[in-house]
């Protein structure tokens, strides 16, 4: 979180959730603040990230990623058992304390854009996925204004590549920078842009899958019950096993610890 946080985001409550602080929204406002924050942008970048299960067990053994979420300027909760734990850590912010899942913050994003803003850039996927993805774009929201879009190279980007990216995103006026390059990558990345560039920078995670239709994506039913990762699993197994099968113990053991701490 930077020094001179947004007022828009300032407002909002904060509350620890397995030692990383979420902001407390409901998606409707969500939705609003990021489209207001695409019309009328902050003169410091802004860091938005999702944060999940598999979120907080990550920042919970790995020091550096943990320091990126903590810096946050709003951290969404991504998933239905950080809003649960969060309910029952916090009860006193339980009616607010609602699913802030960034596909749909993109798509409802997405659907409230203009011509005139907010402007659009988009980062990460697949030359294949982009493609997709900016003709789902303009096919179901035809007013949205995407400025540019690119995927990075799969492997370590130079300190040249991003510095030109960074010019290309400036020269092309973007106002919010979605990006999906996978966790804990995508958030690194937010980071940076955000301490760098004058832009809302937003980690969407399987969003432009989704959006793309190049992943399927869970149903309502799974996604309300908190079975979502039980859907992802056996969709993606392969790439995934490791995500729930060590993730979703530890984000427990993170959360129990913070109650015993609480209760001491």
């Amino acid at each position: 979180m930077t020094d001179d946080l947004d007022p828009r985001i300032a407002r909002l409550p904060r509350c620890d959730v397995g030692g990383l602080p979420f902001t407390v929204v409901p998606l409707s406002e969500a939705v609003d603040l990021v489209v207001d924050l695409g019309r009328r942008p902050a003169a410091n970048g802004i860091a938005v990230h999702f944060g999940n299960a598999y979120g907080v067990a990550l920042a919970d053994t790995d020091a550096a990623y943990r320091r990126v979420l903590q810096r946050a300027d709003l951290l969404a909760s991504d998933g239905m058992p950080v809003v649960w734990a969060g309910r029952r850590l916090h009860p006193s912010l339980s009616d607010r304390w609602t699913r802030v899942y960034g596909p749909d913050v993109m798509t409802g994003v997405l659907a409230r854009s203009r011509a005139d803003g907010p402007r659009h850039y988009l980062v990460g996927g697949s030359p294949e996925t982009l493609l997709r993805l900016r003709r789902q774009i303009g096919e179901r929201w035809p007013d949205a204004n995407v400025v540019g879009a690119e995927s990075p190279p799969f492997r370590p980007e130079t300190a040249a590549e991003r510095a030109e990216r960074d010019r290309r995103v400036v020269d092309a006026g973007a106002t919010l920078v979605w990006v999906g390059l996978g966790t804990p990558k995508q958030d690194h990345e937010v980071r940076r842009l955000a301490d760098q560039l004058p832009v809302t920078a937003l980690a969407v995670g399987a969003a432009f899958d989704f959006i793309a239709g190049t992943v399927r994506q869970a149903p309502p039913w799974a996604q309300r019950s908190g079975l979502e990762w039980a859907f992802r699993w056996a969709v993606e197994p392969r790439r995934l096993t490791r995500r729930y099968l060590w993730g979703n113990p530890r984000f427990v053991w993170a959360v129990a610890r913070q109650a015993r701490s609480d209760r001491d």
